[in-house]
């Protein structure tokens, strides 16, 4: 449990792709991990509500699979995502938390998903990728921050002016750690700032798992984004607007 914290702070403390935030106006980013079933069949007819477009971080063990009650994406749906216009991202194939392999380890884990969701690309490249568990050292930092554009932590703050864009800090929209007032806050200070906000969740339903959220709650998320006139992107085009 030490060194998890440890290589927490040592992540957040040592930059691996530094870069200054210098966009023209704020940004944010709507972003689901692990991609449960859900994401996509009520997140995604959410998004749709108010015509933007999400990254979803696709681990491909998952794929056609239920674990611990929560059913996972499919192939038709990775297909579903890709053409609504939606984000296909990385988030490891095996979903391990990466202080924990060893550096070949990463590369055998990272083409292995790689092939796996070429596919349903569309001849694009992967740019975005997200840490399982959020957990991050400086040794995988730095290996991920040559293959993608961003890559995405847990860190609950606002990305701006000089930024790590191999641990990009996320808002939590989870049910667990919900908090209204924080999350208007952030929104106006991304508004003032002109700052780049990105949130996480996992699975969308009425009765969402601790890691998930309510289509109220994505909903009033966007409602205060669109009134704080915040374009949401997914991440690999909010990326390129957020560096300037």
């Amino acid at each position: 449990m030490l060194s998890v914290r440890l290589n927490r702070l040592l992540a957040r403390l040592t930059p691996a792709r530094s870069a200054r935030l210098g966009g023209a106006r704020p940004v944010a980013s709507i972003t689901f991990d692990d991609f449960p079933k859900s994401a996509w069949v009520r997140g995604g007819a959410v998004l749709a509500q108010y015509k933007v477009r999400g990254t979803y971080y696709a681990a491909g063990r998952f794929c056609g699979r239920t674990e611990d009650g929560t059913v996972f994406y499919d192939a038709d749906d990775l297909r579903a995502v890709a053409a609504a216009g939606h984000e296909i991202a990385c988030h490891s194939f095996g979903h391990q938390p990466t202080p924990s392999l060893t550096s070949k380890e990463l590369a055998q884990d990272a083409a292995r998903n790689a092939e796996f969701l070429k596919p349903f690309l569309n001849g694009q490249p992967l740019e975005s990728y997200a840490f399982p568990y959020g957990l991050a050292s400086p040794r995988t930092k730095k290996f991920y921050a040559s293959r993608f554009t961003n890559v995405r932590g847990v860190h609950p703050r606002l990305n701006s002016g000089r930024a790590d864009l191999a641990l990009l800090n996320a808002m939590s929209l989870e049910t667990r750690c919900w908090n209204r007032d924080e999350i208007l806050r952030a929104i106006e200070r991304a508004r003032h700032d002109h700052a780049w906000i990105i949130f996480y969740t996992h699975d969308i339903s009425d009765q969402p798992s601790p890691y998930g959220s309510t289509p109220a709650m994505l909903s009033e998320v966007l409602d205060r984004l669109g009134e704080a006139r915040i374009e949401i992107l997914p991440m690999r085009e909010a990326v390129k607007a957020a560096v300037g």
